[in-house]
């Protein structure tokens, strides 16, 4: 049995973590440095930095309070946000990276997932998807979710699986930040899709939801969330304890 990882996710702004309802009305939280050593010390299997605004704002990813993220930290570190060009990969390696996440700047340039994977390893890359029901059909979103592609998702997470992207990151705008659980249609749809990891974000709201997540979906392997526990109304110690007792296998 493959054991599920649980990950907290920063999304900062401004360098401040920020948290929102399906990607609007985002409100402040706390500093990403405190916040991510404080998961790091409490049991996260990994963390999750996203500078949200770095694509729509056309600039880089800011690599000062990503270096002093990835130096107080014991957890693989997955970042993204501006990532437009393999040397922003190699940028953000060097500040203590462990996975980095492309998404608008794939949408952009689908080559850069190969050149990447060919360069750092498919462990290396994940696409990240913005994904959304539009007209029927799931639909992929730029720039934060706020620019309809017009690409139907899942041939879109294919495609760029086949080109190298060695996990994704499933993030359904529908169920941002709504908290009335994981999005388990669309979930459905991309696991069945790709041989590769998937992680499933936006919509945990309680603990049942991520026991729900994995009893459905078994080939789902971790689940995302941020203001569950950013808000401390789940413990990632509470949260692992009910998932070990209703069977699935987690790292405590």
């Amino acid at each position: 049995m493959i054991t599920k990882r649980i990950i907290p996710c920063l999304d900062v702004k401004d360098g401040r973590v920020v948290k929102g309802v399906n990607f609007l009305g985002l409100a402040d939280v706390s500093s990403p440095v405190k916040l991510a050593e404080f998961y790091s010390e409490c049991g996260a299997d990994e963390l999750v930095f996203y500078d949200i605004t770095a694509s729509a704002e056309g600039r880089k990813l800011f690599t000062d309070i990503l270096t002093e993220v990835a130096s107080k930290i014991f957890v693989p570190l997955t970042v993204g946000g501006g990532i437009n060009t393999v040397d922003d990969f190699d940028r953000v390696l060097k500040c203590g990276a462990d996975k980095v996440s492309v998404n608008s700047g794939a949408i952009r340039n689908p080559e850069l997932v190969r050149e990447a994977a060919r360069k750092y390893g498919d462990q290396c890359v994940v696409l990240s998807a913005d994904v959304k029901r539009v007209d029927g059909e799931f639909r992929v979103f730029a720039k934060g979710g706020r620019e309809d592609t017009g690409m139907e998702a899942i041939s879109w997470i294919k495609r760029c699986v086949s080109m190298g992207a060695g996990e994704v990151v499933l993030n359904s705008i529908d169920t941002d930040g709504v908290k009335k659980g994981f999005d388990i249609e669309m979930l459905d749809a991309v696991c069945n899709a790709v041989n590769v990891p998937v992680i499933a974000s936006g919509g945990a709201g309680c603990i049942d939801d991520f026991v729900k997540l994995f009893k459905t979906l078994p080939k789902v392997d971790a689940g995302l969330a941020a203001s569950i526990f950013h808000f401390g109304e789940v413990s990632i110690g509470e949260l692992k304890n009910e998932l070990k007792n209703n069977g699935i296998t987690v790292r405590i």
